[in-house]
């Protein structure tokens, strides 16, 4: 016998994932979570680099989770001074595609062009900062060619 949770958190995730990528209404606006506040609220970053607490609305409870730097889509809320809006929706990188392509992605979110951090190389630093020097995170599975596994194991004896 399901639990009646785990029956709801089918219902919620499944709305998530038959997602339409219909655009924002007009109240609606896109937000980064910024930090858990606990209680179901979320500090978050608006388009205008204004900062205020969100809510998760009941259906989301338990059932999905944000953590900062994600995007959402919220609603403002009529009762809140401190608490302006709820969470709509959480944003896939799909609907952040579909949302740029329409146009309508904040500038304030889009990703900027990567460039190589050009202070090291100016500051005499002898590659300190590079990735090369970390561990591998032995938490995430990798994609091991020949030669990595090679150096892997070498660092292992040390």
């Amino acid at each position: 016998m399901s639990h009646p949770n785990t029956t709801r958190r089918k219902h919620v995730l499944k709305e998530m994932m038959e997602d339409d990528y219909s655009l924002p209404t007009e109240q609606q606006q896109i937000v980064r979570v910024v930090s858990s506040r606990g209680n179901n609220l979320h500090e978050v970053e608006s388009a205008t680099a204004e900062n205020f607490l969100v809510s998760m609305p009941n259906k989301f409870r338990k059932n999905v989770w944000v953590k900062r730097g994600d995007y959402i889509l919220v609603e403002p809320i009529e009762e809140g001074d401190k608490v302006k809006a709820e969470i709509n929706k959480i944003l896939t990188p799909e609907h952040i595609k579909e949302f740029t392509k329409a146009g309508i992605w904040p500038e304030l979110f889009a990703k900027k062009p990567a460039t190589p951090s050009s202070k090291a190389e100016h500051s005499g630093a002898s590659g300190s900062d590079s990735d090369d020097s970390l561990p591998p995170n032995t938490n995430r599975p990798a994609n091991m060619d020949d030669d990595d596994e090679d150096t892997e194991e070498s660092s292992a004896e040390d």
